[in-house]
């Protein structure tokens, strides 16, 4: 077959290809003979149909068209062969069908034009040298205090208290009846605003704003009607911004009694047998979380600083197949919060979800392409050794290892070590600033505020739901 090739935009190859008369002959009879096996024509027998009865019955058009599109299908997939395309997903017919329906004639050459998409071709004008700035994150000595001092409060000994009233750090059981406006505007009970029995601690945020504020200062057995507002996100979409009152009695009060800070309490909290072991191995994990938020800072800056200088041609079929990715794992993730995605995801949704991943797949597969562009020209490569070391290392964490699919496992090992690879690189070979924790934090425009108010108050006005947003998830590199 004669094939002559074009390359088009979007990483495509135009194919012309011409189908030689003998096999315009051969895909003709191979049709009309299985007609003629399978055609029910009265007064015949299957396979006893005289040829121009079949076609007169089956119309000539319909032969020509049931041809044709048997032929399409194998003189294109035999012009990729043939020519060694390497051909993402499948071919698009760029010629008209029914004009070559109408053109065909048996036994004579025909031409066919499709096209097919191909790996992206990619230029890279600069990776090495970079130059970039990064925000450090030193640890936060702080955080080692309120660590200890959220065990102090998981173990803390609550102690009733009977004279003197409620106060900020209590622990209370009440009874509670809340009334909500109805439509007309009058107050009644609504559905789960009521109970008894109820412990709550008299901490900010430990329910909706102003009820536990409105406790402070109870005694015991004391009732009072306290006035609030249900917030604008609250889950009951009736309820949200509503005022409502909470008629409040108090039955029980106690204070939270700390336990001292000493060995015998690091024992008791960790592994540790003392509160300086604590200590010291709480400091090393957060100086080791700082270090880790500065290194993703430093690889963010330089992946970002990489795709400014990729051009890239991305088939639609790429793009499309990392769009299915996102989605997939936005949808996973729904899923595992426990919302029932059948009844919950429509049609229309997940094309909304599907166009707006859009973006930000083109942004991880021309990420992914700079990667795998570097790797090529510098060589950078992973081993098997590398590979069944780091393998064997997450199989031994593993409880089950029935569970996982080692090809598949392979395949992600691979990927992760060459990204590690390509970015241990990247940072040897570039200038790297670092620079203060929120440093480079974009300062808003008035036009820019003036467009996020704009959409804070879209999403406030929607009453049927909050959109969804896709999760990131770890840029494959991918073989150019």
């Amino acid at each position: 077959m004669k094939v002559t090739q074009e390359n088009l935009p979007d990483s495509q190859v135009g194919l012309e290809i011409e189908v030689p008369a003998e096999l315009s002959k051969q895909g003709y009879e191979k049709v009309l003979r299985d007609y003629m096996k399978s055609a029910n024509i009265p007064g015949f027998r299957k396979g006893k149909v005289p040829r121009q009865i079949l076609i007169q019955r089956i119309g000539a058009l319909q032969l020509k068209a049931a041809a044709l599109e048997d032929m399409l299908q194998t003189a294109i997939e035999n012009a990729i062969k043939q020519e060694e395309i390497d051909a993402l997903g499948n071919y698009q017919l760029q010629s008209d069908f029914e004009s070559l329906v109408s053109g065909y004639t048996p036994g004579e050459p025909f031409v066919i034009k499709a096209s097919v998409d191909v790996p992206p071709r990619v230029t890279l004008s600069q990776y090495k040298g970079l130059s970039v700035k990064a925000e450090e994150v030193k640890p936060d000595d702080s955080r080692v205090d309120e660590t200890i001092e959220g065990y102090r409060e998981n173990m803390a000994t609550l102690v009733p208290v009977e004279d003197r009233t409620a106060k900020e750090g209590d622990v209370t059981v009440v009874d509670f009846v809340g009334k909500a406006e109805n439509e007309a505007g009058e107050l009644e009970e609504f559905e789960g605003g009521s109970a008894q029995d109820f412990q709550v601690e008299i901490k900010e945020g430990r329910f909706i704003p102003g009820f536990v504020e409105g406790i402070v200062g109870m005694k015991l057995e004391d009732s009072k009607e306290v006035e609030v507002t249900f917030p604008e996100d609250y889950p009951q979409a009736e309820l949200a911004s509503k005022p409502a009152t909470f008629e409040i009695t108090l039955k029980e009060l106690k204070e939270k009694e700390l336990p001292d800070l000493d060995n015998d309490f690091a024992e008791e909290v960790s592994e540790f047998e003392t509160l300086e072991e604590l200590r010291s191995s709480l400091e090393e994990r957060y100086k080791e979380e700082a270090t880790a938020a500065t290194d993703s800072n430093v690889e963010q800056a330089l992946l970002d600083e990489l795709v400014e200088h990729i051009e890239a041609e991305i088939p639609k079929t790429l793009i499309m197949r990392e769009v299915d990715f996102i989605v997939t794992q936005t949808v996973m993730q729904l899923s595992r919060q426990g919302i029932d995605i059948n009844q919950f995801l429509t049609k229309e949704l997940v094309e909304n979800m599907r166009e707006s991943s859009k973006p930000e797949a083109i942004e991880r597969l021309r990420r992914t392409l700079a990667l795998g562009e570097i790797a090529k020209q510098e060589s950078i490569a992973v081993t098997d050794e590398e590979v069944t070391e780091r393998t064997e290392e997450m199989m031994a964490e593993v409880d089950d290892p029935s569970q996982v699919d080692p090809e598949r496992l392979d395949q992600v090992v691979n990927e992760d070590l060459l990204k590690e690879k390509i970015l241990a690189w990247l940072k040897e070979n570039s200038e790297i600033e670092l620079v203060p924790e929120g440093s480079l934090a974009p300062e808003e425009t008035p036009e820019e505020t003036l467009e996020s108010a704009d959409t804070d108050a879209i999403a406030a006005a929607d009453e049927e739901g909050e959109p969804i947003e896709a999760q990131a998830v770890e840029v494959e590199v991918v073989d150019d």
